[in-house]
């Protein structure tokens, strides 16, 4: 063994950044800022190019530890042992990231049979030649291939670049990750499943979308033998929207049920928490429908992991996590009674909120059109940019930038559907009176908005229909910080009743 200190100043200062990059949340500015530094680049570089400088600037430094004979895990202690195995995982990760993605895409194909890893013992073997201990490789790997899937699915299946979804990616990485990789990696990386997550948006906004990539990114350990992993993701999401059930049905879907236990009961039924992997997580739809006695049997099961089959004695555990979501308010919740107070508690280790349409589009007018590229080619199989033209057509004729979306994504899934087949989408005529316009007349009419709140949703009415600050600015004759201002201040009358 070599003495420790082997790193100099320089180094030492280099790897700190790595170490720094590789636990910070990636869809962070700091994380930005880092690989910038790392790189030694401007902040106007791309993002692929960031991040391809980032890495040959750590593989280059890596082959300097080489040259020296250094680049061995082994051969250093305390704090330089932290930096170095950071730079070691960091060159892996990356150097098998494009292998990790084929592997997920492939298991899509595959289904629920876990699907061989034909470069397992290449990745093996790269990081047993740096110094790292047969089980701590065996970790790292499946460690890799979370980070991965974290990043496949809520990146590929969240789109958007608003502000509001920026912040609800990060929200879902440190629902999975926690905020500091290290912490996670020392600490929770086998210990997620007592942290429950609540999830709030509007209806259609895509809840279930945001729980789903959370469900599929849990640690699912590596079977050298076999080398493929111990189970699927496919598996590990289970989805249960309790609305659809009547209350005599919902405990039986959840807990399960014996053969005889109520009328029509002729064959044992297992229920979700039964079915769940436990690598994986159950979401429970629309929760603020379900009665208190349901409330009270579900929190057994999320303080205790314990439940038992309606008509058993019999007590079974379960070890997954626990995803639930609704369209209520978080002030509902509170203030109407939704939730006993101690479900509420144990249900929410985490609050995630989905950001409604009309909120990403005022944020970022080029959203929309994301949007419906994105769907066209779900819908079609690949991008038609004419198709994509002619819904974006339809929307600014018939409907207008002010249009407010109350049905969210969902209805712009439909809307885009309607157009292809008739050219036409007038929108739901239900929400129609709902719309900014409105309430700012409503308001005025009963007298209910002051002169505070009647400028700044005028200047919100007209950034929804104009879509720039600046334009704002030129038509009431402010200037473009002061617009800014009154727009962000906005609250609606409406929402606040």
């Amino acid at each position: 063994m070599k003495s420790a200190n082997q790193l100099t100043a320089r180094e030492r200062d280099f790897f700190n950044l790595v170490f720094l990059a590789g636990i910070t949340n990636p869809f962070s500015d700091a994380r930005a800022e880092i690989d910038l530094k790392i790189g030694g680049l401007f902040p106007e570089v791309s993002q692929p190019d960031r991040i391809e400088k980032t890495i040959n600037e750590v593989q280059r430094r890596i082959a300097s530890l080489e040259q020296k004979q250094l680049a061995d895990l082994s051969l250093f202690t305390g704090d330089d042992r932290r930096l170095v195995r950071a730079a070691f995982l960091f060159e892996f990760f990356y150097k098998f990231r494009r292998k990790f993605d084929q592997l997920i895409q492939d298991q899509i194909k595959a289904g629920d049979t876990p699907v061989k890893v034909t470069f397992a013992g290449e990745a093996f073997m790269l990081l047993l030649n740096r110094g790292f201990s047969i089980t701590d490789v065996q970790r790292y790997f499946a460690l890799c291939y979370q980070l991965r899937r974290g990043f496949f699915f809520i990146k590929r299946s969240l789109v958007g670049r608003s502000d509001a979804m920026k912040r609800l990616r990060r929200n879902l990485w440190q629902n999975v990750f926690t905020h500091n990789l290290d912490l996670y990696n020392h600490y929770l990386w086998n210990r997620l499943e007592d942290f429950s997550t609540l999830i709030l948006g509007e209806t259609g906004t895509g809840k279930g979308t945001a729980a789903m990539a959370i469900g599929r990114s849990g640690f699912i350990p590596f079977n050298e033998r076999k080398k493929t992993f111990v189970e699927s993701f496919t598996r590990s999401f289970i989805s249960l929207n309790l609305s659809q059930y009547p209350e005599t049905l919902i405990e039986s879907e959840l807990f399960g049920h014996k053969k005889g236990a109520f009328t029509g009961a002729v064959k044992d039924h297992s229920g979700v928490f039964s079915r769940c992997s436990p690598y994986g997580a159950i979401l429970l739809d629309e929760i603020g429908e379900v009665s208190i006695p349901v409330q009270i049997k579900l929190l057994e099961v999320l303080q205790e992991r314990t439940f038992s089959p309606v008509g058993s004695h019999e007590t079974d555990r379960f070890q997954g996590r626990v995803i639930a979501a609704t369209n209520r308010s978080l002030r509902d919740i509170r203030s109407e009674g939704v939730f006993r107070d101690d479900f509420f508690y144990r249900l929410s280790s985490d609050i995630i909120t989905v950001p409604p349409l009309r909120q990403r589009i005022e944020e970022d007018p080029a959203e929309l059109r994301e949007l419906v590229v994105f769907t066209v080619k779900k819908m079609v199989g690949k991008p038609y940019p004419e198709l994509v033209d002619l819904v974006l057509e339809v929307i600014e004729k018939q409907l207008g930038r002010d249009y407010p979306w109350p049905g969210n994504v969902r209805e712009l899934e439909q809307c885009i559907r309607r157009v292809m087949l008739k050219r036409d989408y007038r929108g739901d005529q239900k929400n129609q009176n709902g719309d900014l316009a409105t309430v700012l007349t409503e308001g005025i009419s009963r007298g209910e908005l002051d002169a505070q709140n009647l400028l700044s949703g005028y200047c919100k009415m007209l950034y929804r229909r104009h879509g720039t600050f600046e334009e704002v600015a030129r038509r009431t004759h402010l200037d473009r910080r002061t617009v800014k201002k009154y727009i962000n201040e906005w609250t609606n009358p409406e929402e606040e009743k």
